[in-house]
């Protein structure tokens, strides 16, 4: 058994396994989850600042999903826009 805390209540739970979140708030974290997703299938090289200042997000919670495995950093490029 180990025990944990919920990256989104703080409160301690106890699993078999090493966790991120209690089963209470599980669907917030789903949720969260579904909107970073979403927003990177549009705007795949989106740095975590800007997910999370589009998203209402703190960028700690997206950084901890990135810590967490479901989240990884790309190797993307970016390039200059052209001024008119």
């Amino acid at each position: 058994m180990v025990v944990n805390v919920c990256k989104h209540c703080q409160r301690q739970y106890i699993s078999v396994t090493k966790g991120f979140c209690c089963s209470r708030c599980r669907d917030i974290d789903d949720m969260r989850f579904a909107q970073i997703k979403a927003y990177l299938k549009y705007y795949p090289n989106s740095s975590a600042y800007q997910l999370a200042e589009s998203l209402n997000m703190t960028v700690y919670t997206v950084l901890k999903y990135v810590e967490e495995g479901r989240l990884q950093f790309g190797r993307g490029r970016f390039e200059q826009l052209e001024e008119d």
